[in-house]
C-alpha cells in the first residue's frame, strides 16, 4: 500500500497532499531541520514507532466522535456517534507523537521517568497512551485493553459519568491538570527536586508558552542541582495556533528562537517537519541525544572526591514543531483545517446531522488501518505494544505521579524544643514566626538525608522570621556566587524566587510526587496564586474520589507580615482576603488557622504538617506578640479549633446564667484588641459578665452539614449563646464571618469588626482604630449592643472615644503610638495591667 511520506497513511483526502505555500492563506511547507545524526532506526523499530502512532491517533480521535462501532466493524451511521462532540484534537497528534517516542527511549534505556503534560487540551490524547499502555485497564478494570474496553474509553470521554475533556486526576501518570495552562513546567522542576534518578519530561504547549507562570518557569533551570536533583528536559511543541490565533514562539524567525532559549540557558535541539518517516528519525534521534546529554552532565557534576564540576549546567531542551491538527482532514467545507486554528477542536461537527461529513469522518478514521493495529478482538497488535516499556517503567504507572505511593511520615520534631514558657498569659512577648523556625530548623536536620522536605517562599524567608533554617540548610542557588552574598549553597533545600507562580508550581510538583513542604509568603501577594491554589484544590477534590490515588502531603501555606502589621509598606501591602478565596473551595480540602501567639502557632504547624490531601492556610504574624497559652493549652485550644477562655472573662461558672456578651476573636492582632478590650471592661465596668472565645480554626464555625471541622447548632448556641450580643474582631474581611454564620439563631446579635480597605502607612495601633478594630471601639459596641448599658455607662463610651481622638492627635505628632498603647500589659488582678 502507497503511504503518503506526510501523513503516514492513504492520501484520500486534500487537494495536492501538502500543505499549501504561503500567501494563499495557508502555512508554508515545513522543512526538516536537521542539526544531528538521525536515530539508526531499524525497519521493525520505525515501523513499531508508526503503528503506536496511529493507533494513539485513532483512540483519540474515536474519543471524541464515537459512541459505538469502535473498530469499525460496520460503515458508520449517525446512531454510532455521540450527539454531543466535545474535547479538542489540534495538539493531539503531537503529543501522541511524543507519548510514543518517549516511550521507545525509556524503554531502550531503562529510564526512571514520567512526563508533564503542558497543553491543556491534550486529555485524549494521553487518555490513549495510557490505555495503550495498558495502565488504564488496571486502574479501570470496567475498560479492558480490547474491543469491549476501547468502545467504554470512547463512550466515557466528555461524557456523562465520564471523564474530563483535559488531562486530570483520573488520568494515570498526571500530576498536571489541564484546566488552566502555564504550570506545567514548575511542576516538572518540583518534581525532579530531590530525585536524583528521575527524567521528568515536560511537554509545553505553544499557547501555554505565552503565560506569565510559565515565562517564569524558564528560570526554574538555575535551581536544579545536578547532584541531589533528578533532570528536566523540555519539549516545546510549536504547532503554529491556538483556538483562533497564531501562537507568539511559532511565528519567530528560527535564530531568534534559538537566541531565546539559548538566553534561557539551555542548549535547544529543533525537530520540524510534517513527514512522519523523517520526523520518527529526527525525533527519535533529538531524544537520544538529550538523555546522552543530560547524562553527561550529571556524570560530571557527580563524580570525583570534589564533588564534580558544579558550574551551572546548560540543560539541553528540544522544540518540536509539527502541524495543529496533523493527520486530520485537511479541509472541511472547503476551508483548510489541517496546520489551521480550524482543528484546534473537534475538526468535524454535526456529523450526525451531515451525510458528507460523517463520510469524511469515516474516511479519516480508516486512514489509521485500524485493522492493522488492533487484533479482530481489539487487543492492540505486537507492533503497537513493541516499545511499551513494563511495570512502573510506563508513564501511566511511574510512582512518581500517584506520590502517595512513595510519601514517608515527615518526622516533625518534638514541639518542647521550640515551645516558650508561659507563666502567666500576655506576661511575655516572642514572635511567632521566629518561634517556628527553630521547629523548621530540627525540622530541616531530621530530613537531611532523606531530602523530602522543602521551604519555598518569594525572597522573604528571613523577613518572615524563618532564617534560623539556614543553621541547617542554604538557599538553592546555581548560578554566581558573589563575597556578599549569604546562604546559597548546592543542593539547599530552602528556594527563593520573586514569582509566586514558580514557587507555588515547584511545590505542588515536589507534593504530587510524595514529598512535603511549606510556601511562605506574605499574605497580601499569596493572592498572586489564586488561580494556581484553586486547580490545586480542585484536583485534590477529585484524586479523593480515586481509590487508585494514594493521599499525599498537603500544601501548606504560611502568611505573614500580614495586614495589621503592614503598617510600613501600606495599603498596597494589606489584603487579607486569601482566606476568603480559600473558604469559597470544597470543604473537603480547605483549612484555614488563625493561631493568637507562638505556641498556638507550633501546634499548628505540627497538625498540618502531619496532615494529607489538604491545603492549610496557617496566617501568624512575624512581629512580637503576646503569648497567651503555654505548649499544653495551645495544643488542646488547637484541636477544639475555638473555646472560651475562661481566664479572660469575668463570667462566673457556678453563676448559672449566660454572659451579658461575648468577646469572640480570630487572628493575633484581633486577640490582642479582644483582651485589651476586655481588660478595659473588668476596670471601667466590673458587674458586667463578659466570656471571651478565641477561634483558631475558622471553619468551626460553619454548620457541622456544610464543612467537617464545622459545629452542630447545639455546640455552637453553648460557646456564642442564642441572644446575647457578640461582638467579633476578626483578622480579615468582616463579611466573611457573616457568610459562615448566616444560618446560626444568633446571627442577628452578632457584630463583626475585621479589615475594611483603610490602610496607608502610620502607626501599628492606627490600622486598628482606622478600620475599627481597637479595644476602645469593641468597648464602645459592647455599650451600644448590650441593653441597658447605653445610658449606664454613656461616660465610659465618652471616654473611649476621647482615647481615639487623642490617639490620631498623638500619632500626627510623635510618630508613634500612645504611651498606654505601646505599653499595655495583660494582668488580671483588679486595676492590673499597664
Amino acid at each position: 500500500m502507497c503511504l503518503d511520506i506526510r501523513r503516514g497513511y492513504p492520501a484520500p483526502q486534500g487537494r495536492n497532499g501538502r500543505l499549501r505555500a504561503a500567501g494563499s492563506g495557508y502555512p508554508a511547507p515545513m522543512t526538516l531541520t536537521v542539526e544531528r545524526r538521525a536515530a539508526v532506526l531499524g525497519a521493525d523499530e520505525l515501523a513499531a514507532l508508526d503503528a503506536r502512532w496511529r493507533a494513539a491517533n485513532y483512540l483519540t480521535a474515536g474519543q471524541l466522535y464515537l459512541l459505538d462501532n469502535p473498530l469499525l466493524a460496520e460503515p458508520l451511521r449517525p446512531e454510532h456517534i455521540k450527539p454531543r462532540l466535545l474535547g479538542h484534537w489540534g495538539t493531539a497528534p503531537g503529543l501522541n507523537l511524543l507519548h510514543a517516542h518517549l516511550n521507545r527511549v525509556i524503554d531502550a534505556r531503562a529510564l526512571d521517568a514520567m512526563c508533564v503534560w503542558g497543553p491543556g487540551h491534550g486529555g485524549p490524547a494521553v487518555v490513549a497512551g495510557t490505555w495503550l499502555d495498558g495502565t488504564w485497564s488496571e486502574v479501570y478494570p470496567d475498560v479492558p485493553r480490547d474491543g469491549a474496553g476501547m468502545a467504554r474509553l470512547f463512550r466515557q470521554f466528555s461524557f456523562p459519568g465520564g471523564i474530563p475533556s483535559h488531562v486530570a486526576p483520573d488520568v494515570p501518570g498526571s500530576i498536571n491538570e489541564g484546566g488552566e495552562l502555564g504550570y506545567s513546567l514548575a511542576h516538572a522542576y518540583g518534581a525532579a527536586l530531590d530525585n536524583p534518578g528521575l527524567l521528568v519530561a515536560c511537554v509545553i504547549g505553544d499557547g501555554e508558552a505565552e503565560t506569565g507562570p510559565l515565562a517564569g518557569s524558564w528560570h526554574a533551570n538555575k535551581f536544579l542541582d545536578p547532584v541531589h536533583d533528578g533532570a528536566v528536559l523540555p519539549v516545546l511543541h510549536l504547532n503554529g495556533w491556538k483556538i483562533a490565533n497564531p501562537t507568539v514562539l511559532a511565528r519567530l524567525p528560527e535564530e531568534e528562537l534559538t537566541q531565546l532559549l539559548r538566553g534561557y540557558g539551555h542548549d535547544p535541539l529543533f525537530v520540524s517537519g510534517d513527514r512522519p518517516e523523517l520526523v520518527h528519525r529526527e525525533l527519535a534521534g533529538a531524544l537520544d541525544e538529550a538523555v546522552e546529554r543530560i547524562g553527561r552532565l550529571q556524570r560530571a557534576a557527580r563524580g570525583g572526591a570534589a564533588g564534580g564540576v558544579r558550574e551551572r549546567p546548560r540543560w539541553p531542551l528540544i522544540v518540536l514543531r509539527t502541524p495543529k491538527g496533523w493527520t486530520g482532514p485537511d479541509e472541511v467545507d472547503g476551508l483548510p483545517v489541517a496546520g489551521t486554528w480550524r482543528s484546534h477542536q473537534v475538526p468535524l461537527d454535526g456529523v450526525r446531522e451531515n451525510p458528507r461529513h460523517l463520510r469524511q469522518l469515516e474516511t479519516w478514521l480508516r486512514s489509521y488501518r485500524p485493522e492493522e493495529l488492533f487484533d479482530e478482538r481489539g487487543r492492540p497488535r505486537e507492533a503497537v505494544l513493541a516499545q511499551v516499556p513494563h511495570g512502573t517503567r510506563r508513564l501511566g504507572s511511574t510512582p512518581h505521579a500517584n506520590g502517595g505511593l512513595l510519601l514517608r511520615d515527615l518526622p516533625v520534631p518534638p514541639l518542647e524544643g521550640a515551645a516558650v514558657p508561659v507563666e502567666r498569659p500576655g506576661s511575655t512577648l516572642h514572635e511567632p514566626t521566629q518561634v517556628l523556625g527553630t521547629l523548621l530548623t530540627e525540622l530541616m536536620r531530621a530530613t537531611a538525608a532523606r531530602r523530602d522536605f522543602r521551604i519555598v517562599g518569594p525572597d522573604e524567608t528571613a523577613s518572615n522570621r524563618l532564617d534560623a533554617v539556614y543553621e541547617a540548610t542554604g538557599k538553592e542557588w546555581e548560578s554566581a556566587v558573589l563575597g556578599v552574598d549569604r546562604h546559597l549553597e548546592h543542593g539547599g533545600r530552602v528556594m527563593e524566587v520573586l514569582s509566586e507562580h514558580l514557587c507555588q508550581g515547584w511545590l505542588e510538583g515536589y507534593l504530587l510526587t510524595g514529598r512535603h513542604g511549606l510556601f511562605s509568603c506574605y499574605e497580601a501577594f499569596v493572592h498572586i496564586v489564586d488561580s494556581m491554589a484553586n486547580q490545586h484544590i480542585k484536583w485534590l477534590r477529585s484524586a479523593r474520589r480515586l481509590p487508585w490515588r494514594v493521599p499525599i502531603a498537603s500544601l501548606n501555606y504560611l502568611l505573614t507580615s500580614h495586614v495589621w502589621r503592614q503598617d510600613h509598606n501600606g495599603f498596597s501591602h494589606q489584603d487579607p482576603g486569601f482566606v476568603d478565596h480559600v473558604l469559597n473551595k470544597s470543604p473537603e480540602v480547605v483549612r484555614v488557622y488563625l493561631p493568637p501567639d507562638a505556641n498556638t502557632l507550633l501546634a499548628c504547624a505540627d497538625h498540618v504538617l502531619h496532615s494529607r490531601d489538604y491545603v492549610n492556610v496557617v496566617v501568624a504574624g512575624k512581629q512580637p506578640c503576646f503569648d497567651w497559652l503555654d505548649l499544653e493549652s495551645a495544643r488542646a485550644h488547637c484541636a477544639r479549633g475555638a473555646g472560651i477562655w475562661e481566664w479572660a472573662g469575668t463570667e462566673s461558672a457556678g453563676s448559672g446564667r449566660e454572659p451579658d456578651v461575648v468577646l469572640a476573636c480570630a487572628g493575633d492582632v484581633p486577640t490582642q484588641e479582644t483582651l485589651a478590650a476586655a481588660w478595659l471592661l473588668r476596670r471601667e465596668l466590673p458587674g458586667l459578665s463578659v466570656r471571651v472565645v478565641n477561634v483558631v480554626d475558622i471553619a468551626r464555625l460553619l454548620p457541622a452539614e456544610e464543612h467537617p471541622h464545622g459545629m452542630a447548632d447545639g455546640e455552637y448556641d453553648a460557646l456564642f449563646t442564642r441572644d446575647r450580643p457578640v461582638i467579633f474582631a476578626y483578622h480579615g474581611y468582616p463579611w466573611l464571618i457573616h457568610r459562615l454564620t448566616y444560618r446560626r439563631a444568633g446571627h442577628d446579635q452578632l457584630h463583626v469588626r475585621g479589615y475594611r480597605e483603610q490602610g496607608t502607612t502610620t502607626t501599628p495601633f492606627d490600622m486598628v482604630v482606622r478600620n475599627d478594630l481597637d479595644r476602645y471601639r469593641l468597648v464602645m459596641d459592647v455599650i451600644d449592643r448590650v441593653p441597658g448599658l447605653a445610658v449606664r455607662a454613656a461616660g465610659v463610651r465618652q471616654r473611649m472615644a476621647d482615647v481615639r481622638f487623642r490617639h490620631e492627635r498623638w500619632i500626627r505628632e510623635h510618630g508613634d503610638d500612645l504611651p498606654e498603647v505601646a505599653g499595655w500589659r495583660w494582668d488580671d488582678g483588679e486595676g492590673g495591667g499597664s
